[in-house]
């Protein structure tokens, strides 16, 4: 039988190969973008982190141009991630090139929402137990909630 051990001796922490914990394959990562400092992560903007700005009016200053951007920006990433998190475990139509529709479902996306982990995608030549599809062959996906 064989066993993993942490410690010499196989003292504490000691672990066989049939006592290790069972993790479930595919874990749906979803990774929120690094926040204005660096280090953290999310939208959250009644935060610690939130750096208060002034309201408009009454001889308030106006937020520049390229600050009411980003806050715009953020709001569109965060919607997306919010539906990319709503879609798991759902079927989903996706369109590809050449006008290809397939359906799946929706299991997970990489950390850099470059592909899309599906189970049970129904192609116009059969269905795919499990598949990997690269965002830069999708033209457009939807759901139903």
């Amino acid at each position: 039988m064989s066993s993993v051990s942490a410690g010499p001796g196989g003292g504490c922490g000691a672990w066989t190969m049939q006592s290790l914990p069972i993790i479930p394959v595919p874990v749906p990562v979803l990774r929120l973008p690094r926040g204005p400092d660096g280090f953290s992560r999310g939208f959250a903007p009644d935060g610690r982190r939130t750096i208060l700005r002034p309201e408009v009016g009454e001889g308030r200053i106006q937020d520049p141009p390229e600050s009411q951007e980003q806050r715009a920006r953020a709001a569109l990433r965060e919607r997306y991630l919010r539906s990319l998190l709503a879609m798991v475990g759902h079927p989903v139509s996706f369109t590809l090139h050449e006008g290809v529709h397939v359906t799946a479902q929706f299991g997970a996306t990489d950390l850099d929402v470059a592909n899309f982990y599906v189970s049970q995608l129904q192609t116009p030549i059969g269905v795919q137990a499990e598949a990997l599809l690269r965002c830069s062959d999708i033209i457009s996906y939807s759901f139903k909630l």
